[in-house]
C-alpha cells in the first residue's frame, strides 16, 4: 500500500465565531489548506468529512465547487476526524485516488453537552441518574484511577497549568491566557475531584488536511509528513468506557485506547519511546493523565511523577498537548481530532513559533478518544 502523506493543513480558529455557521468555518479551514498545498479545489479527487452538529460536510460543495468530487460524510462522536482521515488515508492505500482532503467542524451552544440516552442503546435510567453527562462520569472515573495508582488532585491541576500555558501561544486556541496553578486548585468544583478549570469546553472551529500519494506529494514538491499509521478501534470486554452503564468487577486492563495505540506502533514499526510530541485526548485533566499511560507513554501512577518534572512540557522529554489541548483550545468535536493532527504537522515542519518543540521532532503522535469507548490514533514522520 502506498502511504498517505499531508501536504496542506488549514484551520479555523477554535472557540466562538458569531456570525459564522460551522459550514462556514468548514469551507474557510478546506480554503487554507489548498492555499498550503498549492492546489485549487477542481484538483481533489475525494474527501471525507463531518461534524456531529453542524450539518453535512458534502454540502460545502456547493461553495467550493461542483466539481464532481466523491465526498463521503462521517459522524462517528469524538473519532469523527479522526475516521475521516482513516477513510482518507485508507483511499490514498488503496491507490485508487493520489490526491483528497480530510476535514471536520463545528459549532456546539454554549454549555455541557447534552447526549440522549436512546441515541446511544441506553435505557433512559442512565440518564436519569446523571451519568449521560459527561462531567460526571469523567469524575468518576478519574476518582477510581487516583485510588488505585496514587495521583493526586495537584497532578490534575498541573496538567491544566501547562495546557493553558501553551494554548497561550497557539494562534487557533480558545483561551489564550494562563492560569495560575492555585487559581485551577481553588476554583469551582464541577464534579469532584475536576474543577472549572481542569474541563474543556464544546466550541466551534474546522480543520482540513490535504492528502497525496507518496509519488505525488513528490511531484508536487512541497514539504511531505508522512502518515505512517492510522487506526481506529472500539471498546474492548471488561473495559470501563463513556456511557457504559457499568463495570466489571475484576475486569480486565484492555481499553479502547490500548487496543488503537497497539495497532498503530505495530503498523508503524516504532515504540512509545520513538515518539518526540503527542497529542492525546484530554476532554479533562483526568483524561491526558490516564490517557498518558493507555497510550503507552508511562506505567499507571508514574504519571505523579512525570507532571512534577514538567516531562509533559514543550521542553519536556515528551512533549503533549502543545497547543493547549481541548483544554485550551475547546472541543468541537468533528474538528477536535484533525486539530491534533494539524498541530502535529506544525510541530514537524519546524513552525510552531513560541510553542515549537526543541530538538528537531522527527516523530508525532496523535490519539482521539470518545463516547460510546472509541478511539482513534496516528502517527506521522517527516
Amino acid at each position: 500500500m502506498s502511504k498517505a502523506c499531508i501536504v496542506g493543513i488549514g484551520i479555523h480558529p477554535f472557540g466562538r465565531s458569531d456570525g459564522m455557521t460551522g459550514l462556514d468555518m468548514g469551507v474557510a479551514a478546506v480554503r487554507s489548506a489548498l492555499a498550503d498545498a498549492g492546489i485549487e479545489w477542481p484538483q481533489i479527487q475525494f474527501a471525507y468529512g463531518g461534524s456531529d452538529s453542524a450539518g453535512n460536510a458534502d454540502t460545502m460543495v456547493a461553495r467550493l465547487g461542483l466539481s464532481g468530487v466523491q465526498f463521503i460524510n462521517v459522524k462517528n462522536g469524538c473519532a469523527t476526524g479522526g475516521s475521516a482521515l482513516f477513510g482518507a488515508t485508507s483511499t490514498i492505500g488503496s491507490g485508487e485516488f493520489d490526491l483528497g482532503l480530510a476535514v471536520g467542524f463545528d459549532k456546539h451552544p454554549r454549555g455541557a453537552f447534552d447526549p440522549k440516552p436512546a441515541e446511544w442503546g441506553l435505557p433512559e435510567w442512565y440518564g436519569e441518574t446523571g451519568l449521560m453527562l459527561t462531567t460526571q462520569f469523567f469524575a468518576t472515573k478519574i476518582q477510581r484511577y487516583m485510588h488505585q495508582h496514587g495521583i493526586t488532585p495537584l497532578t490534575l491541576g498541573r496538567v491544566a497549568e501547562k495546557s493553558f500555558e501553551n494554548g497561550a501561544l497557539a494562534d487557533h486556541a480558545w483561551r489564550r491566557t494562563p492560569v495560575d496553578l492555585e487559581t485551577i486548585l481553588n476554583s469551582q468544583m464541577v464534579s469532584d475531584p475536576l474543577t472549572k478549570y481542569m474541563f474543556c469546553s464544546p466550541a466551534e472551529g474546522a480543520v482540513a488536511l490535504v492528502l497525496a500519494s507518496e509519488a505525488r506529494a513528490k511531484a508536487m514538491g512541497v514539504p511531505i509528513i508522512r502518515l505512517e499509521a492510522a487506526a481506529m478501534r472500539t471498546r474492548p470486554p471488561g473495559s470501563f468506557e463513556v456511557f457504559a452503564p457499568s463495570i466489571d468487577i475484576g475486569g480486565g486492563t484492555a481499553t479502547a485506547t490500548r487496543v488503537a495505540s497497539k495497532a498503530a506502533f505495530e503498523a508503524a514499526g516504532i515504540d512509545p519511546g520513538d515518539v518526540d510530541v503527542a497529542q492525546i485526548q484530554d476532554t479533562e485533566a483526568g483524561a491526558e493523565i490516564m490517557h498518558m499511560a493507555e497510550n503507552g507513554f508511562c506505567a499507571d501512577g508514574e504519571q505523579e511523577q512525570w507532571l512534577a518534572e514538567g516531562r509533559t512540557r514543550i521542553g519536556g522529554a515528551l512533549p503533549i498537548n502543545t497547543d493547549g489541548g481541548c483544554i485550551a483550545c475547546g472541543e468541537p468535536i468533528g474538528a477536535s481530532g484533525l486539530r491534533q493532527v494539524y498541530e502535529n504537522v506544525v510541530q514537524l515542519r519546524g513552525t510552531g513559533g513560541a510553542r515549537q518543540v526543541p530538538g528537531d521532532p522527527k516523530i508525532g503522535y496523535t490519539h482521539v478518544y470518545g463516547a460510546p469507548g472509541v478511539s482513534a490514533v496516528t502517527i506521522l514522520s517527516r
